[in-house]
């Protein structure tokens, strides 16, 4: 079992200090959470909580996913780099894959491209993206996103991405490229993840409730001829997640636990600290 520890907050020296912790702790990996614009008067609800509404205040200071975990990166050695989740839909694909593509050459090969589809239809009319559409998009998206990675020579054509042959140099320091992992639950996600992914990224799931998606994931990888591929299941859990329920984890084939660290409420994230420190005594240490 592998441990990652997913960060909120902005603060430089803050940052930097919990992921030199986290290293020097044991933690495999740093994940942190993706916002583009956050629109006055949100009414979308977060699909992971029964209250309405975002999770969120409109006022949440952000960061830039991938700039942060670069900066990161310089201040770290051997901690893998990981967005917990990138909404790909949003975004110009084309400065996507730059920007992976620099983090994994300057971090020499430490990202984990986590993706979402998004929820937040506010956020997507703000920037003029179809919200209805993101599903299609990212499909497409992470294929011009591996071609481009890839192919000594991308080329791709689609409904929403059209690329005449280019070349996009240098690769990635991963190979084939860094992985690609997919949030979501629905039939929709997890097909996407049985047919584009190399692992699942849950959130806050028992192991009861992982079970029949990791078994619908195993049914959904065979029919696309990917079961004989490298797949990792990773979820998000609190610091109060049992050591029974960690082992039942293990024996369901999961791969990584990603510890949630703080909160947005938190904007330095001092309190981070701590916490790191305390799973790592109860349960990060027990696995290594």
């Amino acid at each position: 079992m592998k441990f990652g520890a997913r960060f909120y907050g902005f603060e430089p020296s803050v940052l930097v200090a919990k992921a030199q912790l986290a290293e020097e702790l044991g933690y495999e990996s740093i994940w942190r959470g993706d916002h583009l614009i956050l629109p006055v008067g949100m009414e979308s609800s977060y699909p992971y909580s029964t209250a309405p509404g975002p999770p969120f205040d409109v006022d949440t200071p952000l960061l830039d996913v991938l700039v942060t975990l670069g900066f990161l990166a310089a201040a770290t050695s051997t901690i893998r780099l990981a967005t917990g989740v990138y909404i790909l839909p949003l975004r110009d694909v084309y400065a996507t894959a730059r920007a992976v593509q620099t983090v994994d050459v300057l971090s020499q090969g430490r990202v984990i491209f986590g993706v979402g589809v998004g929820w937040l239809r506010e956020e997507f009319e703000v920037v003029g993206r179809p919200f209805a559409e993101r599903g299609s998009a990212t499909d497409e998206g992470v294929e011009v996103l591996k071609r481009l990675w890839c192919d000594p020579e991308p080329s791709f054509e689609g409904r929403h991405y059209h690329l005449p042959p280019v070349r996009f140099e240098p690769k990635p320091v991963q190979r084939p490229h860094p992985p690609i992992v997919f949030g979501g639950e629905s039939p929709a996600a997890l097909e996407r993840v049985a047919r584009s992914g190399d692992g699942w990224y849950g959130h806050r799931q028992s192991p009861a409730e992982v079970e029949p998606i990791i078994a619908r994931l195993d049914e959904l990888r065979a029919v696309h001829g990917r079961d004989g591929l490298p797949f990792e299941v990773t979820i998000r859990v609190t610091e109060d997640v049992d050591l029974a329920d960690i082992d039942r984890f293990a024996d369901l084939g999961v791969a990584r636990l990603v510890l949630e660290c703080g909160s947005f409420a938190d904007t330095e994230g001092r309190a981070d600290l701590d916490l790191l420190d305390r799973f790592a005594d109860r349960v990060v240490s027990r696995w290594q």
